[in-house]
């Protein structure tokens, strides 16, 4: 039996690197947010899980200033397991608690490439029982690779199986997956976790406009509830762009949640901007009983597949995409991807062409200057 317990997400401040040795800066700041987050939070049940949320070791230097992938490859991507993902061992074994978080990693068969990683650390030795990589990321800006950019050489790899895109570590305090940040705008990253056994889902920070609107919190209530499973939507709090800023930015502006299995909020930290935390319950006994007695709302139990699968037929996203090349920079993925994904719905009737139309793609900020770029530094 699975007894209760307090799960934590660090809302954590980070700097974005420029080299793979200013990690170690965001890493002592979070093993200091651990440190307080567990004594505190363990007051009400014993703390057996804590999330670090995606950028907290790296930041996003790699999608804010759009550099080169295989520069940020070779000098900013960490190895899984490595040194990094040791000290968060250390963290993990420590406290007694699994620990959940994130990096821009390479990948041994894709030389100068990186993914966009989540794993799972559990808390007997410190190693790494799970690895997810991200499936969707912030398309327009984001320069990791996906297994969906090179799918023929995936499925060699690792088959066509759920645990290939979709892995959930069943370990002593549930089963655990990982949405990180824009997957959990797709309905389908969650529902293929829930479909491997997902009970308790890890959600990566959601920047400023879409938690300002609204749709963080509407997509971790969505998602927990389409799936009866819990989820963990921790936000980062302030966010200097590169290491020697001296000004912070609150690009995320706070939203963090821990929503369970019917989709309300079990805590909530509305504001951002600082280095907090949020703490939770989670009953993994109580979801497992819903799960198997509820009549209505544990809706995967009614689940039409066949009738479903008609909405996927024709393929959208155009796959392998980097398998022969790096990732796009900024705007040559509007030309090359954006703007042609727009026309082929126009094009097969599924959107209707506005009467008015700027060109036939969509719009998007400008592009940050590269005069304005931080100079690469490395830690002292």
């Amino acid at each position: 039996m699975i007894e209760p317990y307090q799960a934590v997400g660090l809302i954590q401040t980070v700097r974005g690197i420029r080299h793979r040795d200013e990690i170690a800066r965001n890493l002592e700041h979070i093993s200091d947010m651990i440190r307080a987050a567990s004594w505190l939070s363990s007051m009400d049940l014993p703390v057996r899980l804590i999330c670090v949320p995606e950028g907290g070791l790296q930041g996003f230097t790699d999608e804010v200033f759009d550099l080169d992938h295989e520069e940020y490859a070779r000098e900013c991507a960490i190895d899984i397991p490595g040194p990094e993902t040791d000290e968060l061992g250390k963290l993990a074994q420590r406290w007694n608690a699994f620990v959940v978080a994130q990096a821009k990693a390479r990948h041994p068969e894709f030389p100068g490439r990186y993914f966009n990683v989540g794993f799972v650390i559990e808390p007997e030795d410190g190693t790494v029982v799970l690895k997810h990589h991200k499936l969707v990321p912030l398309f327009p800006v984001e320069h990791s690779l996906t297994p969906h950019n090179v799918w023929d050489r995936w499925i060699e790899l690792y088959g066509s199986g759920l645990d290939a895109f979709y892995p959930v570590a069943d370990t002593a305090i549930g089963r655990i997956g990982i949405m990180m940040a824009n997957e959990a705008s797709y309905p389908e990253i969650a529902r293929g976790l829930a479909m491997n056994g997902c009970e308790i889902a890890y959600r990566g920070p959601y920047p400023a406009p879409g938690v300002m609107s609204g749709m963080f919190a509407v997509q971790n209530r969505a998602r927990a509830l389409d799936n009866n499973m819990y989820v963990i939507g921790m936000n980062l709090g302030t966010y200097y762009l590169h290491t020697d800023s001296e000004t912070p930015i609150d690009t995320f502006a706070g939203g963090s949640q821990i929503v369970d299995y019917r989709g309300q909020i079990v805590t909530e930290v509305p504001h951002g901007g600082g280095s907090a935390w949020i703490a939770g319950t989670i009953a993994v006994e109580a979801l497992r009983q819903f799960r198997q007695t509820a009549q209505w709302d544990n809706w995967m139990k009614d689940l039409l597949t066949e009738q479903y699968r008609l909405i996927y037929e024709q393929p959208v996203y155009p796959k392998n995409l980097y398998l022969e090349r790096k990732p796009y920079g900024h705007a040559e993925y509007h030309e090359q991807v954006t703007r042609k994904q727009v026309e082929l719905l126009q094009e097969r009737g599924v959107w209707a062409r506005p009467a008015t139309t700027n060109g036939g793609g969509s719009g998007g900020a400008p592009e940050p200057d590269k005069a304005s770029r931080p100079k690469r530094t490395r830690a002292k």
